[in-house]
């Protein structure tokens, strides 16, 4: 069973390409705090310009935490996470600083507000028999699978993890484990906290997103991604099926042109995004701040100082 909540952070989620790296940045400055990323790619180290990771210019006026963690190759999970995140506390505590909690990943952000069940460790064996599913038969032939073993955890997941493979591979995972219900931070019942959020028009966050993907091959991503798999990185790992490495790679290895590679990213960012609005929209409470891809990050990081002026810190569980 999780603690009871003992501790207080800011939060700033949303969708990718919205803007929080820059506002975070700018906040913990000003406020002299500590950042605990909620991001589950940034954990990864070497993967940096197609994370969007904080430079490390950033990174030595801000300390940040669940960033650069474990090497492309190891495994990472919402547990993981959870330690990453008592550790943010307990230093953030004794140093008498506060703590934002920024990033997009929702489980990794409902695991802190609602607390996170024990569950088993992977096995390597079933893990690699459902990802050999997902690449024949796509998240359709996971879906099928999860309906016939345990319908009543499809029926628990939320709409956006019904179309994620890593989620229905790790339910396919927990139900041959012998879990028998979904944990409780993979459920549709929201916390009671109040979380704040920035929401950018559709139009606007689409352009944005392909302006990314443009300048992170401008910014040497094929180089990165030749330097990571010279070192013996796994392409059939999780970190490198990662929106932007996995077309990257199939780039390097002339499976794809660079436009399609560039087009697939733009591709699979926008749903992404979508999968992300659609998740904190159900599964968290969102204070939403509506910025524009025009508007300042001083302007921005001022609103978003409003509204956690309003609401306050929220408990997290650890």
């Amino acid at each position: 069973m999780p603690k009871a909540p003992q501790s207080r952070a800011f939060f700033l989620v949303g969708p990718t390409a919205s803007g929080k790296t820059a506002v975070a940045q700018k906040l913990a400055e000003l406020r002299g705090a500590e950042i605990l990323s909620a991001d589950s790619m940034l954990v990864y180290k070497g993967m940096d310009i197609g994370t969007a990771k904080p430079s490390r210019e950033e990174r030595l006026r801000v300390r940040y935490w669940g960033v650069d963690v474990v090497s492309p190759s190891e495994s990472y999970n919402v547990a993981c996470f959870m330690e990453e995140a008592r550790r943010c506390f307990e230093s953030a505590a004794a140093a008498r600083k506060e703590v934002l909690v920024v990033g997009g990943t929702g489980l990794y952000i409902k695991a802190l507000l609602a607390g996170l069940d024990e569950l088993p460790s992977a096995a390597p064996e079933s893990r690699e028999r459902w990802q050999r599913v997902l690449q024949r038969e796509g998240v359709e032939g996971l879906r099928g699978a999860l309906e016939t073993l345990a319908p009543s955890w499809l029926a628990a997941l939320p709409e956006s993890d019904r179309t994620n493979g890593r989620r229905l591979i790790r339910a396919l995972e927990l139900v041959e484990s012998g879990v028998r219900e979904p944990p409780r931070s993979w459920t549709a019942v929201k916390p009671s906290c109040l979380v704040t959020g920035l929401a950018m028009a559709r139009a606007a966050l689409v352009v944005r997103m392909e302006s990314r993907v443009h300048a992170m091959y401008d910014g040497g991503l094929l180089d990165e991604v030749r330097f990571l798999l010279d070192r013996g990185w796994n392409p059939a790992c999780t970190a490198a099926q990662a929106i932007g490495y996995a077309e990257a790679i199939a780039c390097v290895r002339g499976q794809l042109t660079r436009d399609e590679a560039m087009r697939l990213t733009a591709q699979r960012t926008r749903q992404l995004a979508k999968r992300q609005m659609t998740w904190f929209r159900h599964q968290v409470a969102v204070s939403w701040v509506e910025v524009t891809p025009t508007m300042a990050v001083d302007d921005i990081s001022a609103r978003v100082l409003a509204d956690w002026g309003r609401n306050g810190p929220q408990p997290v569980m650890l």
